[in-house]
């Protein structure tokens, strides 16, 4: 598992930041800097993203494999509590770790994502996940990936920039996005019947969670309904929430005021 690092590397008060289903841990490179005077902060590719191993059987591109392996990553990091961030993704992953019985996870933030996640939103991703796509240069990449991601809300290129470049990789004379295809395997032979018992297992996991939590929504989100965010709210960790304005699925946590609201949770004392 490759990953980035930010702060001292002997701070036993570590963060361990996890990206989206085809994103990599460099997303975080702003949030990093930002919680690196306080924080040993850990940004991993998951695997089949950016700098991490390609599984030989794609039908283990699946949540248990993923949180099995930041057991590992956290075991290596020989420390005995963590905080989290998940984006997406990463959220379910953090999910499935905190609702373990001792998890590690001393405070807890999930990006726009939860145990429900809206059927449309799902499909959206399917379209596009794993699909054959290239570029013939980085401005080409930038133009498209802001074009079907505007609900992010990135206001500058340059900020679109910062986020595309680290996801790619060169592929002979063009350039491709830097995960492995074969991620959409699993996600792809999913059935109704599968998604409804993985939701049960979500709430489940999600109910006993003990540690102070926070879900932010990008009020546009069509992942994560506002009626599933009162629910998070509600039960379980009994979340505090919060919604960024005018950004859809999912908030990159690269602007000002969403890591604010991260580090206010983090840095914030008792829940």
């Amino acid at each position: 598992m490759g990953y980035t690092e930010w702060g001292a590397a002997d701070n036993r008060r570590v963060l361990i930041c996890v990206h989206g289903l085809t994103r990599l841990g460099r997303d975080f490179d702003r949030l990093a800097r930002a919680m690196a005077p306080e924080y040993r902060v850990v940004c991993p590719d998951v695997v089949g993203r950016g700098r991490s191993d390609y599984l030989r059987d794609p039908m283990h591109y699946i949540m248990p494999q993923y949180v099995a392996d930041m057991v590992t990553l956290i075991a290596r990091l020989n420390v005995e509590q963590v905080d989290w961030v998940g984006t997406s993704m990463g959220g379910l992953i953090g999910i499935g770790l905190a609702g373990q019985a001792n998890s590690p996870i001393r405070r807890l933030v999930i990006n726009d994502v939860g145990p429900r996640l809206d059927a449309a939103a799902i499909a959206r991703i399917g379209d596009y996940v794993g699909a054959s796509i290239s570029f013939s240069d980085v401005d080409e990449a930038v133009d498209y990936i802001s074009t079907i991601a505007a609900p992010l809300g990135l206001p500058r290129r340059e900020d679109w920039r910062e986020l595309v470049v680290p996801g790619l990789k060169r592929d002979g004379a063009r350039w491709t996005l830097h995960y492995d295809p074969h991620i959409a395997v699993p996600f792809k032979a999913s059935t109704p019947e599968r998604t409804s018992a993985d939701e049960k297992i979500l709430w489940s996991l999600y109910d006993n969670i003990r540690c102070p939590t926070l879900v932010i929504r990008g009020a546009n989100s069509d992942l994560l309904s506002r009626e599933t965010l009162s629910e998070m709210a509600a039960r379980g960790p009994k979340a505090r929430t919060s919604e960024i304005f005018g950004v859809g699925h999912a908030p990159t946590l690269m602007l000002a005021n969403e890591i604010a609201t991260v580090r206010k949770f983090l840095l914030g004392g008792t829940h």
